[in-house]
């Protein structure tokens, strides 16, 4: 016997003296009516096959009943096209008509964010609506609508109640697809209609059986005369490991020829997590809960050319649309993003008046290609009709080669369906629009809208993704239950809207008791498959702790449960542990060398080979938050930009140059492409720190007698076989005619002071000063400080000594690399923390090897 055989749901419809099967063939037989004239409404569509199926294995030879969905009775009977103002079940056009309707009755201004507001009630109540006579819906309107009112005392009561108003009367003026089974002759054609009640009551099957009387029956499908099973528990660590213990599941029961597994979703990222590890082992689930378009890559390549177009995107959105879109000059595309992040420039329209106006040859080569993608963008500047902007986007999508991307895929045919992108003129309508307005249109619709993917071939599916009320009157082998949490499946469900309990009695709604009834009843019919694992998981993904649901409490209570072993097979890995790194340079000795290069060769000679032989990097995020270096490098350029100022016309009063020092933030915030509020954490704290820099250099200043040479000059000094490179912060002169670097810092004041300590272990201002050729400068490190310090000085006593040591060690060093000397991972505490190279180097794996 096939194990779906022994299933409660088998006996439910093929038990010879009471399965279903066999009491509608009483009926027929009993009251000698025709099988083609008997209509058996079951409550959801993937019922309609199995209870066909069930008919031909069990049923009387000859014609059979027909099995239906309310729905799929009405499409059988006629065809229906919704009008203008219709409830379309459709959200393209429900959007757009809620957008009208809110501008007639006064809401014109708030129309596009209430809109969809106004479709999520409408369609709460559209059911109700679509149960009523046609010719009785105005007087169901007139009966309830002093039900529907939100209340009165708050503006958000009063808008409230204006859009439950509003719905209510678009719903009542409806016309609906099911209305040919009210109004014409489909219940004349029916002489007998046996209603297989579900876990809740349908208002329109209702509705049908009131009308037919005598002719109509009713037969319940959720009976509990099964015994339940001993379910397994598996209470995992977190998401993760509830993910794959739940797919460890379904491949258990795989394997021992129990098919097919009901995998029950209780969420959505919990089921695609599981999914792809089943796809991981060559099982494919179908998914009758269908896919979310606004998760499919379909969907995210078309808004990521929406996002793009926006006169105010970011340079990470106009790169993903080029990355999605095939047909820019990749080669262009890997240079504009090189370039951007080498500038920072995080706003889109910053770089395009940079490169407009730069004369550096990398921006100039780039400007060409820049120029072509302003020009698509430009077209979505101005606002324009829906139509329009279906048909501007198509253009756009043609012109990046998105277009055939979307219509050669089953997701992408899917998103220019909802959204119209390939109707006829006229076949849709909205009104005025601008790009930001037209963008949440296209998001809500794709949010809203889902499909099934068709399983392949004709075989069952092995496994298949359900809701949880779906198992009811099918047969399968075994059921895997993941999220059985108190957030993901909770006792007693929260009902949809915000209907009070009155309202929701009053409107006939579900009350939150009858939702905790279906709930629990469809919880006892998976209790009772012949297989059944129920998992939880005891830590959020945030960290959080969470509870079992209290379905699963009560199997605890009840003693139908047991806890189970993790269904994962255990897997002997032979250890490999990581060798120390050992690589050798002696073929890629740099011509040149800047100080940080040569820091990362003292810290790490690893480091060194990854970072700079090698040339390896980690590309910076261009929307990164601004921390401390962005306000560091700003603060430099500031400063550069004062002292050019101060030296072209020098003044010494205060007030004088703090104006100086104003036109220079201003400029500096310009080439960095900062805006007020990306500074605004730093910008409290600039008037202490210019406030304390000031009065540090007029100190300096009197003290020192110095004064300032250039800002970021850029040195180059042969060495050997290589060419020492740097930019300086600062030169400053004294009065004895010696050369004073300086170097801002904005760490705190005492990491400063550890740099200066000990000579020779400071990379940098020996290195500077190597990059001169006078025997007796000076150099110091100046701390801009943010506190009450201010800015204090801390100078490098023997940085000629310091240099002296460092120009030799770099000879030394550079000669042992040319001659194969190995370059090991030698970094040790903070040297590593911030390594971008560690992944490289696998340190975290080589104390297994000790």
């Amino acid at each position: 016997m096939h194990s779906s055989e022994r299933h409660p749901a088998h006996a439910l419809w093929c038990d010879p003296a009471h399965g279903i099967v066999r009491r509608i063939a009483q009926v027929l037989s009993e009251r000698r009516l025709h099988a083609a004239r008997t209509v058996v409404l079951v409550p959801y569509a993937q019922l309609m096959q199995v209870a066909r199926g069930m008919w031909a294995a069990h049923g009387t030879p000859g014609f059979a009943p027909r099995f239906e969905t309310t729905r799929n009775w009405a499409r059988s009977v006629g065809g229906f096209a919704p009008g203008v103002d219709d409830i379309a079940f459709d959200m393209a056009r429900d959007l757009l008509t809620a957008q009208s309707l809110l501008a007639r009755t006064g809401f014109s201004a708030s129309r596009n964010a209430l809109a969809g507001r106004l479709v999520e009630i409408v369609l709460q109540l559209a059911p109700l609506a679509a149960a009523e006579h046609p010719d009785e819906r105005a007087a169901w309107a007139e009966r309830i609508g002093a039900i529907v009112g939100a209340g009165k005392g708050s503006e958000w009561f009063d808008i409230e109640s204006a859009l439950n108003g509003i719905a209510l009367a678009w719903a009542s003026t409806s016309s609906y697809a099911t209305d040919v089974l009210l109004t014409g002759n489909a219940l004349s054609q029916v002489d007998q209609l046996i209603v297989l009640d579900g876990l809740q009551v349908d208002s329109l099957t209702r509705k049908l059986a009131t009308l037919l009387g005598e002719r109509a029956l009713h037969l319940p499908l959720a009976t509990l005369d099964a015994a339940a099973c001993v379910a397994d528990l598996h209470a995992a660590a977190d998401p993760e490991d509830e993910a794959e213990r739940a797919a460890a599941c379904v491949l258990r029961h795989l394997a021992e020829n129990r098919a097919p597994v009901a995998l029950v979703a209780t969420d959505r990222a919990l089921t695609r997590r599981i999914s792809a590890q089943l796809a991981a082992h060559g099982v494919l689930p179908h998914d009758e809960t269908g896919w979310k378009l606004s998760t499919t890559r379909a969907a995210a390549n078309l808004m990521s050319a929406l996002r793009a177009c926006a006169h105010d995107a970011s340079s990470d959105q106009v790169l993903d649309w080029l990355k999605c879109a095939g047909a820019f000059d990749g080669r262009a595309v890997l240079l504009l993003e090189a370039r951007l992040r080498d500038r920072g420039m995080r706003d889109w329209r910053s770089w395009c008046s940079l490169a407009a106006a730069s004369d550096k040859p990398q921006d100039s080569r780039l400007l060409p290609f820049t120029e072509a993608v302003e020009a698509l963008r430009a077209v979505f500047t101005r606002a324009r009709p829906l139509g329009d902007w279906l048909k501007a986007t198509r253009t756009l999508l043609e012109a990046g080669g998105q277009w055939a991307d979307l219509a050669g895929d089953v997701a992408g045919i899917e998103v220019i369906s909802a959204l119209y992108l390939d109707a006829d003129d006229g076949e849709i309508r909205g009104t005025r629009c601008t790009l930001a307005e037209f963008t949440a249109w296209v998001r809500d619709v794709l949010e809203a809208a889902s499909f099934v993917l068709a399983p392949a071939g004709t075989e069952i599916p092995q496994v298949v993704v359900l809701p949880l009320h779906q198992l009811l009157g099918r047969a399968f082998a075994a059921v895997v239950v993941p999220g059985c949490d108190d957030q993901r499946l909770p006792a007693s469900p929260e009902p949809p809207g915000d209907w009070n309990p009155a309202q929701r009695a009053g409107l006939s709604l579900p009350s939150r008791e009858a939702l905790e009834a279906a709930q629990r009843a469809a919880w006892a019919i998976a209790m009772r498959a012949p297989h059944c694992d129920v998992l939880w998981r005891a830590f959020d993904a945030s960290g959080e702790p969470v509870r079992p649901s209290p379905l699963v409490q009560m199997l605890h209570l009840d003693h139908s449960a047991a806890a189970a072993a993790d269904p994962r097979k255990p897997m002997q890995v032979e250890a490999r542990p990581t060798a120390h790194p050992q690589p050798r340079g002696e073929a890629l000795v740099p011509a040149t060398l800047s100080s940080t290069a040569y820091e990362d060769l003292r810290r790490c000679p690893y480091r060194f080979f990854a970072l700079r032989q090698l040339g390896l990097r980690s590309s910076d995020e261009l929307d990164a938050e601004i921390d401390k270096r962005d306000f560091g490098n700003w603060l430099h350029a500031v400063l550069g930009h004062f002292h050019e100022a101060l030296k072209d016309s020098p003044t010494s009063d205060l007030q004088s140059r703090r104006a100086v020092m104003a036109v220079a933030e201003d400029l500096a915030t310009r080439e960095f492409g900062l805006s007020k509020a990306e500074f605004l954490p730093f910008a409290a704290a600039w008037p202490a720190v210019r406030e304390g820099y000031l009065a540090w250099l007029a100190g300096h200043e009197a003290g020192e007698g110095a004064v300032f040479v250039e800002a970021e000059p850029w040195k180059e000094v042969p060495l050997g076989s290589v060419k020492l490179i740097g930019r300086l912060d600062r030169v400053d002169s004294t009065p004895d005619g010696r050369a004073f670097v300086i170097d801002y810092k904005t760490e705190s004041a005492d990491k400063t002071r550890e740099r200066v300590k000990e000579p020779t272990e400071d990379t940098q201002l020996a290195f500077y000063a190597a990059l001169f050729p006078d025997d007796s400068l000076r150099a110091a490190y100046v701390n801009v400080g943010e506190k009450a310090s201010g800015t204090r000085t801390f100078e490098q006593e023997d940085v000629v000594a310091a240099r002296d040591a460092l120009v030799a060690g770099v000879m030394d060093d550079l000669a042992r690399i040319g001659r194969g000397a190995a370059l090991p991972a030698l970094g040790e505490g903070q040297v590593c923390e911030h390594c971008s190279a560690r992944g490289l180097c696998r340190k975290d794996f080589w104390e297994v090897a000790e």
